[in-house]
């Protein structure tokens, strides 16, 4: 289990997205460690796990979607 990291980027404003609403560092160390907790008591997958938060170098080859949720709402459009 890579712990890498999911962003809550706000894009209402500018041209970069505010992260201000994501969650917090030990926030989210609770909610990784909760998720490999279940997937062990799950039976059958063997999880790895390394450092929260370590610095790291990986490769690898992403072929898959990229789910964007836009919120009309905070444009004012319909």
């Amino acid at each position: 289990m890579v712990s890498e990291f999911t962003l809550c980027g706000d894009c209402s404003k500018g041209r970069r997205p505010s992260f201000s609403l994501a969650a917090p560092p030990q926030e989210a160390e609770r909610f990784y460690r909760y998720f490999v907790h279940r997937l062990e008591e799950s039976g059958g997958i063997k999880i790895a796990t390394g450092q929260f938060q370590a610095r790291m170098e990986v490769t690898i080859v992403n072929d898959g979607p990229v789910t964007f949720i836009l919120d009309s709402r905070k444009t004012g459009l319909p």
